[in-house]
Order: structure tokens, then C-alpha cells, then sequence
């Protein structure tokens, strides 16, 4: 019989060798014949690129494949993996990449919330894959499923925590007592924040993941720019403290979701902290893990639990994704295109649904309550539930502290209520106003 002529090798050029970047090498060097296996050909590794050659390496890795130029390296491989971080030379590279025949597998997120379009045009005009599951939660298989399981479903909203940093240090603020900044400063010695953390505190990391998670699960083109921030920089212990006493704890989640029917319906983006009911599975989410979780027409809810961060867990994501487009290259498939058929207009902060949870300090006197609840039946609020302290309140000496959680109701409602709650003369201070999700 005659012999059988072996697979070409993939050949793989990986932009960026840092934390991840050195985990994703070692994956592909040193252990050739399991991936060669799951492939179905060898792959190897040509090329890594790097800021200096002569940067501290595992000793694994071969000197030999470095390279200071990410975008001449983009031209001569298979699949290019890039983990560089930033938006230039990595959207350069990438394009380079895509427009020679290359498959891409990224774990950036800002580079894809903010020249998404583009590169996905460019992924589609060449028929290659752009995948990109580490770009959002680590190692959690999100992305897959949104895209493939839950194709010919309708998803109508998802609610994440997707930034180990912020959940870390809102966890221990419940867990301990902690003020925000000695949380953030814990999390920067354990190597969970960084010595600048407003990318995570100020929810800019999030808002990248809610813009990829909107497009994807929408079909719909979402920017950065459509995605409506707020970080945790404003929330206290004591706002801690209230909302577990009110039967919540306080997550910085990215919400996305359709509001109307499914045809015909409007997209709201957005990023803020959140009183999540202390009975709803992302309630028991701790420590630096992150968590999605899905509400579909069909498959009903479905969580995603796992590590967000971290060197090992997304180089599990990234080498998936490596292998997903490997195995399409050598039988000849196309890839996986953009899904963008339903062009869902994407509403502006001021006019998505949620709930409020308002905490303020109140002249101790009869009526007072009486005269709140009238200036949010005038607006057109109404109250699901109302609770005073017993005692005075420590905000505000000689006042009474009363939290108000209200019905559903548009953004612009809600905060002119407030302002004009605050208006009042009984009414000292409004002390904190908190949305709440997933009740």
C-alpha cells in the first residue's frame, strides 16, 4: 500500500509574551503530540513577538523565535495569536494577519470593543476565523456558547461579572468591613489589581466585555462608545453594610439586554455597580472569579462560572481557540463569520429600565415619608418597598434614614425623581442611590 504523506505542520506566530503570551507558548512547545492529536497535524510555533529580546523567558522557550517586529511576523504564519494588549501595533498586526489568509485568535478586548468592524470585515472578506473566547472572563467558555449552543435561540439578557479586580474588592468590603481603598490596596499586593486600577474600578475593562458580549449575543454591532459606565469609586462600606442588611449585595456587573419584542426591540448596554438579590447565583460569586449569566427565550438561564484572569486560565481559552481554527484550516472550512443581521438600534443611557434602591437621611417627624412617596407617585415611580431605621442614622445627626427600593422604570424617570426627592425640606441628604438587577 502507499504510504500516507503527513500534514504540513500549522504554523503559529504568537504577538506578545507576557503572562499569558508565555503560558500560551509553553502550551504549543511543550506539549506537541497532545495538540498534534487534537489538531490532526503538528503544530508549530515560528515566531514570538516581543518588546525586547532580551526580556526574562521561561527557559522552554526558544530564544530563536523572538522577534521585536509583531507585524512582519503577522505574514508569515497560519494562525497568529495575539496577546499583546493595546490597540497599536496589535490592530496593525492583526489586519496584516487577516488580509494574507492567517486565522487570528485575540484575547483583546479593548482592541475588539473599539475596531471591532473592521476587523471582523476584514476576517470576513478573507474567509478566516477571528476568534476572541479570552477576551472576556478568562478562561470561561462564554463566547462559544453564545456564538454556536445558543444560535438558534433568542437571548434577551445577560448580566456579568467580568472583572476579577472589582469583584474582588467589592467581596471584601461585604467580607471584612473594608473601605474601597484599603480593598483596591489589598488587591494591588496580591497581584489582583494594578499600581493604576481605574481601568477596573471605573468600569472601563467591563464596559470592552459588555460591547463584546452585546454584539455577539444581539447580532448587532456595539461599540465602546454605546456602552453607558460607571464604576465603583462612589460605593462605601456603608452601602455595603445596608444592602446586606436589605437582602442584596453590591456586584459591578455589565448588563446587556433587548427590551421590547425580539424582531423589533432596542439594545441597552451598560456598566454600573448593582444590588444583585442575595439569592440570585451571582450573589455567591467571591474572590476575583467572574461569572455570565444568560436569560434565553429557549434554554431559560444559564450560568458561566470560572476563573476571569489569570497566566493559565486564559491560555486554556486561547489554545481552544488555536485548535478550533486549526482543525478548520485543514479540512478547508471557512470561518466562522460575523453574526450582525439584526441591526438593533442601541438606546441611550437615559432610557433603560431598571430598578433603584435610594438611601436618604430624613427630618425624624411624622409625614416625611408621606411626602417622599408623593413626589414619586407625581413622577410617575412607584415603591416596591420602603424601610426606616430604627435609629437615628449615622449620616446625618437628629435624622432618620429611610431606603427605598422602587419599581421598574426608564433611567431619566428614576433620576429626575430623585432630584427632585432631594429637593425637599424634610429631606437632608440623599446618602446613596444604587440600581438594582436580577430581581
Amino acid at each position: 500500500m502507499p504510504e500516507t504523506s503527513s500534514p504540513a505542520p500549522v504554523r503559529v506566530a504568537l504577538l506578545g509574551c507576557g503572562v499569558v503570551g508565555s503560558q500560551v507558548a509553553l502550551g504549543i512547545v511543550t506539549n506537541p503530540i497532545d495538540l498534534a492529536a487534537r489538531v490532526g497535524a503538528p503544530v508549530e510555533l515560528v515566531g514570538i513577538a516581543v518588546r525586547s529580546v532580551d526580556q526574562e523567558l521561561d527557559a522552554r522557550i526558544p530564544r530563536a523565535l523572538l522577534t521585536t517586529d509583531p507585524v512582519e511576523l503577522a505574514g508569515r504564519a497560519d494562525i497568529v495569536v495575539e496577546v499583546m494588549g493595546g490597540i497599536e501595533p496589535a490592530r496593525t498586526a492583526i489586519l496584516r494577519a487577516l488580509r494574507s489568509g492567517a486565522a487570528v485568535v485575540t484575547a483583546n478586548k479593548a482592541l475588539l470593543a473599539q475596531h471591532g468592524p473592521e476587523l471582523f470585515e476584514a476576517a470576513d472578506a478573507a474567509g478566516v476565523d477571528l476568534s476572541y473566547e479570552a477576551a472576556v472572563a478568562g478562561a470561561i467558555p462564554i463566547i462559544r456558547p453564545i456564538r454556536e449552543s445558543l444560535a438558534g435561540d433568542h437571548v434577551r439578557r445577560i448580566l456579568g461579572i467580568v472583572n476579577g479586580t472589582t469583584n474582588f474588592v467589592l467581596d471584601k468590603m461585604a467580607s471584612e468591613g473594608l473601605e474601597l481603598e484599603q480593598a483596591v490596596k489589598e488587591a494591588q499586593a496580591l497581584g489582583f489589581a494594578e499600581a493604576d486600577p481605574t481601568a477596573d474600578v471605573e468600569g472601563y475593562d467591563a464596559a470592552a466585555k459588555a460591547a463584546i458580549l452585546a454584539s455577539l449575543a444581539f447580532h448587532t454591532r456595539v461599540s465602546l462608545k454605546d456602552v453607558a459606565r460607571e464604576g465603583i469609586s462612589g460605593v462605601t462600606a456603608a452601602d455595603v453594610e445596608w444592602a446586606k442588611k436589605t437582602g442584596y449585595v453590591i456586584k459591578l456587573l455589565a448588563v446587556a439586554e433587548v427590551l421590547g419584542k425580539v424582531d423589533d426591540g432596542e439594545i441597552s448596554v451598560r456598566v454600573h455597580p448593582a444590588l444583585v438579590p442575595d439569592t440570585h447565583p451571582l450573589a455567591s460569586v467571591r474572590g476575583a472569579f467572574n461569572a455570565v449569566f444568560v436569560e434565553a427565550d429557549a434554554a431559560g438561564d444559564l450560568m458561566f462560572y470560572g476563573q476571569g484572569a489569570g497566566g493559565r486560565p486564559t491560555s486554556s481559552a486561547v489554545l481552544g481557540d488555536v485548535v478550533s481554527a486549526a482543525r478548520r484550516r485543514l479540512t478547508g472550512g471557512k470561518g466562522l463569520r460575523e453574526s450582525k443581521d439584526q441591526r438593533f438600534p442601541v438606546l441611550p443611557p437615559e432610557a433603560a429600565i431598571t430598578r433603584y434602591q435610594v438611601r436618604l437621611a430624613v427630618a425624624d417627624r411624622p409625614g416625611v415619608l408621606a411626602q417622599v412617596a408623593g413626589v414619586l407617585a407625581d413622577h410617575g415611580v412607584s415603591i416596591d418597598t420602603v424601610r426606616q431605621a430604627s435609629s437615628h442614622t449615622e449620616d446625618e445627626s437628629g435624622a432618620a434614614t429611610l431606603i427605598i427600593t422602587t419599581h421598574a422604570a426608564r433611567e431619566a424617570s428614576l433620576a429626575t425623581t430623585v432630584d427632585a426627592v432631594a429637593a425637599l425640606e424634610s429631606v437632608r441628604k440623599i446618602i446613596s442611590v444604587l440600581r438594582v438587577e436580577g430581581a
